[in-house]
């Protein structure tokens, strides 16, 4: 490849002094002074004459991933770069050999044809070819471009794409548990560097290519939710001259099968850690530690992770088993804590009306928000059968024993949204799904209805609730709120009834402005 040579002297000292010519170019036989010429050249021989880039590679190869569309930079090592950007182009200049022995003044591509593989570069530099002379020359380089699959598109054809496995577990019989900490995960993006996310029975593998990335996600589930892991691996090759090994490491992360609104019979020797509280407790709040409630009196407690482990328990009742009960009568008894206050209400079963005219006088700490005539959900403890040792101490105990109650709320019930005329009324937000890996059998009939009877169950307690909302990002539906403007009106009465179920507007967040989720990204809408 011939050598460019400019067409402009080279720069010299504005304020060099003007001298008389003392010797002649040795190859022109051009007057220079022979004080201040290099060589005993003039400036026009000494262009033609020296080239400072002869250590300078002019030819070179770049390996790039047809998969990935990623660069090789050496040694191992795979970036992201597009055609003609400034990535691509400090990348060809780090492969050049002799390069940092000059100064780059510029460097740009020339244009190629897309399919002859070819990337074209036009470098100038500058360099000292003698004592206080600087020279500056413009070459042109060629990379050819070749394929190599990168490690990484390696493994997905193989069995081992994956080096590390996040295994969150919990023995419940619902998933509401795994609802929340979904929406968690979408808020925080902890799921991002994720290659897969498999659902499978009682919980979810989160599958990452690198060991840090499972140990970040296990950090971020320690820091939102009451969790123990353990840690495991698994040889998967050797080299026994570099003792160099690889390995799959998987970590089993179970949460505590305690949830929000779950009936939990403490031991009563952890009852009297706990600050003394009644072993018959109401688990209000789920975070890093277990928050429960004493119904009866108002008082709180906090059972930590490593606590709870010590001397695991079940909880004696959950959601499942919750009743509908009429609020015939109640009348604060003044205390308060938060955003609960001490009541005595009547209650009866909402099946015995119009059967029987049983009656259950009991304390609840819902007084803020029960009036005479709502229902609310609770716990009928009068006449059932608790396979836990917890409550059966707690019965044969001499102080508790006399104090259990015949029921225990746990929260308001608000009827089926209806639209006058019949249907469900329509929601005007939504919230974002993880896309995961579908299992290759269809799900039974009745896992899938019992799944959807969680997610809704879900999304109402969300709406009831406003602290369970708050660490969670709630979309506005614009399908919905066209539907209710071009559908029939609702009445007065369905109003009141949704009145509690309603989500502020200023509490949604528009689409367009979370750039991080978006319709095409990796999340779906549901």
């Amino acid at each position: 490849m011939a050598m460019e040579i400019d067409s402009g002297t080279v720069a010299l000292p504005a304020t060099r002094a003007s001298t008389q010519a003392t010797i002649l170019c040795y190859n022109c036989g051009a007057p220079i002074d022979g004080t201040q010429a290099a060589g005993a050249l003039c400036s026009d021989c000494l262009k033609l004459t020296v080239d400072i880039t002869a250590g300078i590679e002019r030819d070179g190869i770049l390996y790039m991933c047809r998969d990935c569309d990623r660069w090789l930079s050496p040694p191992s090592q795979y970036v992201v770069a597009t055609l003609e950007s400034r990535e691509l182009l400090a990348l060809c200049l780090r492969k050049l050999r002799g390069l940092n022995k000059s100064r780059i003044i510029d460097a740009s591509f020339i244009w190629t044809e897309p399919h002859s593989r070819r990337i074209k570069l036009k470098i100038t530099v500058q360099q000292e070819a003698f004592q206080g002379t600087i020279l500056q020359q413009t070459f042109d380089v060629e990379f050819v471009q070749q394929y190599r699959q990168c490690p990484d598109c390696q493994k997905s054809y193989t069995h081992n794409t994956w080096r590390a496995v996040v295994q969150v577990r919990q023995k419940v019989p619902h998933k509401r548990t795994f609802l929340y900490l979904e929406q968690l995960i979408l808020k925080q993006g902890a799921h991002k560097e994720t290659i897969n996310i498999k659902e499978v029975q009682n919980g979810i593998d989160f599958y990452f290519s690198q060991r840090n990335h499972a140990e970040k996600f296990i950090d971020f589930l320690t820091s939102v939710s009451p969790v123990r892991t353990k840690k495991s691996q698994e040889l998967i090759s050797m080299d026994i001259h570099t003792s160099s090994a690889s390995y799959k490491f998987s970590y089993a992360c179970e949460l505590v099968p305690i949830c929000k609104d779950d009936l939990v019979a403490l031991p009563p020797k952890l009852a009297k850690t706990l600050g003394n509280i009644s072993p018959l407790t109401l688990c209000y709040r789920v975070g890093t530690a277990v928050n429960l409630l004493d119904p009866n009196t108002l008082q709180i407690s906090d059972l930590s992770t490593p606590i709870y482990w010590r001397t695991p328990f079940a909880p004696l009742a959950d959601v499942q088993s919750l009743v509908e009960f009429v609020i015939m009568d109640i009348e604060p008894l003044g205390p308060q804590k938060g955003r609960f206050v001490l009541a005595e209400a009547t209650v009866a079963r909402a099946s015995d009306l119009g059967v029987n005219d049983t009656t259950y006088n009991i304390r609840t700490h819902l007084g803020a928000v029960l009036h005479a005539g709502d229902s609310a959900m609770g716990y009928h403890l009068t006449g059932a059968q608790y396979n836990n040792d917890n409550f059966e101490a707690l019965q044969a105990s001499k102080q508790y024993g006399g104090t259990i109650p015949d029921v225990v709320l746990v929260k308001k019930h608000y009827a089926a949204r209806r639209k006058h005329g019949g249907g469900v009324k329509a929601r005007n937000w939504k919230l974002k799904r993880m896309a995961r890996e579908e299992s290759e059998m269809k799900p039974r009939k009745q896992d899938a209805e019992r799944e959807a009877v969680d997610y809704e169950q879900f999304l109402r307690d969300l709406e009831a609730d406003s602290e369970l909302r708050e660490g969670l990002k709630l979309y506005r539906d614009g399908d919905a709120a066209v539907g209710a403007k071009g559908g029939m009106e609702v009445d007065g009465d369905d109003e009141d009834e949704d009145e509690g179920l309603e989500i502020p507007m200023e509490q949604l967040i528009d689409e367009m402005e979370d750039v991080g989720l978006e319709d095409g990204d990796v999340e779906e809408e549901v």
